[in-house]
């Protein structure tokens, strides 16, 4: 282990030791495709970064809300890909120097890095005979050992105490950025830190046509990436970007990226229909470390005054979608982000022209209700009551597994709903009326959508991540 005091110099041996453990993994498997078997892998390790912090030098960093250990020990953690999270491990490396007043500590760790995760289509050109032995040959991925315990908070420290610096490990990394591709289309390096998550194609057809016009005309934004990792390039943002293309895709839950520096621009991904696509996209997500994430989608109204087209913001969320139970109890309460709801009332106003009372009629804010099933209307019988005490005004199946997954791995959320329907009012969507109420709403939705971020980015991200989100004994790394 070496100990550094410069973040610059500390990231550049992270680097090195990456590079020099993929380098190794592969020769080795140039040589296995040759025939060689007893292969020299010993050093294809994960990078580590530790920390040693006495406790006089506990308590000093009060200025964020990450950036500092919770009590004396000894904190590290593996890492990976460094040319993807530079900004980010530079960071977090110089707000624990800052904080606590101690060099940080790089080495190899004892952790090697699976073949897959950075070899790709590692079977290619191998004879089904010796797959086995490929895999007897490389390290792979060991699920046993890749889990969200530090996340839940259920996670025991091992036998030389030493506790996590961040939320993942770089094989729990590595593992959701080659679930990223494979659900989206678009590979990890694309992806920015403002998220965009729908329900309906048509908002993809609105961002698409918004994306391709903000590069060709603007100064903003230096690409758009769709599925395939298909760019339309700025040409007055420098030289083109370089993605390694993936070919025509059909993605369950297509991304596109309208990309600025540093990852500082907006992803969508059309996530679908349902609680379950809600928890896939967001537990892979969440190891890049999001700004924040965002749902723009319909939902039924629940309430006769409002009308098809009323907005509503989320600022409670009753959890009847089932599927993070285990990982995070119903009795967990989500509190609503006060950052994102104000830009998100705020971007309403910017983009509908409204205000004061005219606004509050057309912007509803209250409970939202999420279900795991879709004809939930059958069952109108059972649900009525719990609607009714929970004080729903709208229901959904994707919004509060969002917000609660944005909660458990502390990435600011928000939802903003438009009502395309009001099942319990006799409001059906039929088929005209639901091409006229897209017609008239989707665009402006998507426009409020991106102007809250744009406002939260112009504002600066540092008040986005909050204590809120964080409990008295948590990793240093945001």
């Amino acid at each position: 282990m070496q100990s550094f005091d410069d973040p610059e110099a500390a990231f550049r041996r992270i680097d090195e030791i990456y590079r020099s453990s993929v380098e190794t993994l592969k020769s080795a498997l140039a040589a296995f495709r040759g025939g060689e078997r007893r292969l020299k892998i010993e050093t294809a390790c994960y990078p580590f970064i530790s920390v040693a912090v006495q406790s006089g030098d506990v308590g000093r960093g009060r200025s964020r809300a990450y950036g500092t250990v919770p009590a004396a020990g000894v904190f590290g953690t593996t890492v990976t890909r460094p040319s993807l999270f530079k900004s980010y491990y530079l960071e977090q490396i110089e707000l624990l120097l800052q904080n606590h007043g101690q060099p940080v500590s790089v080495g190899l760790s004892n952790r090697p890095i699976p073949l897959p995760f950075v070899i790709e289509a590692v079977e290619s050109g191998i004879p089904e005979q010796d797959a086995a032995a490929l895999a007897q040959a490389f390290p792979m991925p060991d699920l046993a050992r890749v889990d969200d315990s530090i996340a839940n908070g259920t996670y025991v420290p091992g036998p030389d105490g030493v506790r996590p610096l961040a939320l993942f490990d770089g094989e729990r990394v590595d593992y959701s950025l080659v679930r990223l591709a494979h659900y989206t289309g678009t590979t990890a390096d694309c992806f920015q830190r403002f998220v965009l998550f729908t329900n309906y194609q048509r908002y993809v057809d609105e961002f698409i046509e918004y994306g391709r016009r903000e590069v060709e005309k603007g100064a903003t934004y230096k690409a758009f990436v769709e599925p395939g990792n298909v760019i339309t390039h700025n040409p007055r943002m420098g030289p083109p970007l370089s993605v390694r293309s993936l070919g025509q895709v059909s993605p369950q839950m297509p991304a596109y990226h309208l990309m600025r520096d540093l990852h500082e621009g907006i992803t969508l991904v059309n996530i679908g229909i349902g609680p379950s696509n809600a928890k896939t996209i967001t537990d892979h997500l969440a190891v890049l470390r999001p700004h924040c994430w965002i749902m723009v989608g319909h939902c039924g109204g629940l309430r006769k005054t409002q009308l098809l087209g009323d907005y509503v913001l989320a600022h409670a969320y009753a959890r009847y979608d089932n599927v993070l139970n285990e990982d995070l109890p119903v009795w967990v309460p989500v509190p609503p982000i006060a950052e994102i709801q104000v830009a998100l009332t705020g971007a309403v106003g910017q983009i509908t022209g409204l205000s004061g009372a005219e606004l509050k009629t057309r912007l509803r804010t209250g409970t939202v209700f999420t279900t795991d099933d879709r004809d939930w209307e059958l069952r109108h019988s059972e649900l009525s009551w719990r609607l009714h005490q929970s004080r729903a005004i709208a229901v959904d199946m994707e919004s509060a597994t969002i917000a609660a997954n944005g909660y458990r791995f502390r990435v600011p959320y928000g939802t903003l709903l438009c009502v395309s329907d009001k099942p319990l009012h006799g409001e059906l969507k039929l088929p005209g009326m639901a091409r006229a109420f897209y017609q008239q709403r989707i665009s402006q939705h998507l426009r409020i959508g991106i102007a809250a971020i744009e406002n939260l980015s112009a504002q600066g991200v540092e008040a986005l991540h909050s204590r809120k989100l964080r409990s008295f004994d948590e990793p240093a790394f945001r």
